[in-house]
């Protein structure tokens, strides 16, 4: 069976446009030069904030649920991964609206219904659906498996072990019970907004990218390089695990 790099290539535009590829690695290798500590995490000051505040604070949940998805990085990668080879809006926002249902329902009623699951455990899982994303935009499942999984479902189920990643990190922090629901939804109407300007980012840069000749020959080792990062997310999270 044929994988994304076997297909018909779209007509690239000449140009001299070569940016894009600088932005798209250094966007690749930011949780490998970051020692992939980043993932979901909460900046000091946040986690201060968020233990000491109650009642209903609908604004400043909303923007810390922007800058958690804007500086999430393991959340890019895998957007990237997504729409690497998606060229339609409308397949976009299939796919971005699958990761975003699956990411709120779980941090929603995560948080809610106090389910925790062990953090390094989870972002370990995170960092395996970077690999995953990137193994499939290979078309390795197609080589290995002979058969090609349902993307659809697939990013559903990565998007439900990404809300639990954050659940999992409110839950760590004391997050009052006073306001709970209104500020649950707040900071999910701020993760979702995070994700459009990120999303928004990434599909600007890509649509440059795309228009060069350097987009198909590049496309590979990108994805390569993500899965490398993938592997790093996953290794620090379990070497946390088995040292704590």
């Amino acid at each position: 069976m044929q994988g994304p790099f076997d297909r018909g290539r779209p007509r690239a535009r000449r140009t001299c446009w070569r940016p894009a590829l600088p932005l798209l690695i250094a966007l690749l290798t930011l949780p490998l030069l970051a020692g992939a500590a980043f993932a979901h995490a909460v900046a000091a000051g946040d986690k201060g904030y968020i233990q000491e505040i109650s009642g209903i604070n609908v604004l400043p949940f909303i923007y810390l649920g922007a800058k958690h998805m804007v500086t999430g990085y393991d959340h890019i990668l895998f957007l990237f991964g997504v729409i690497f080879f998606l060229y339609r809006m409308k397949h976009i926002g299939v796919y971005v609206s699958l990761f975003a249902l699956g990411h709120s329902t779980t941090m929603l009623l995560g948080v809610y219904f106090n389910v925790g699951i062990n953090s390094y455990i989870i972002d370990a899982i995170i960092g395996l659906s970077v690999v995953y994303k990137a193994l499939d935009n290979m078309g390795a499942f197609q080589r290995w498996l002979g058969f090609q999984p349902n993307t659809k479902v697939a990013t559903l189920v990565f998007g439900f072990f990404h809300g639990f990643g954050l659940s999992t990190k409110i839950i760590e922090y004391n997050i009052s019970p006073d306001g709970l629901v209104p500020n649950l939804l707040a900071f999910n109407v701020g993760v979702e907004i995070g994700q459009l300007l990120a999303l928004a980012a990434i599909l600007i840069v890509m649509g440059y990218w795309r228009r060069t000749d350097s987009f198909w020959r590049h496309a590979y080792t990108a994805n390569t390089i993500m899965m490398t990062a993938g592997f790093v997310l996953i290794g620090y999270q379990l070497t946390g695990w088995v040292v704590s």
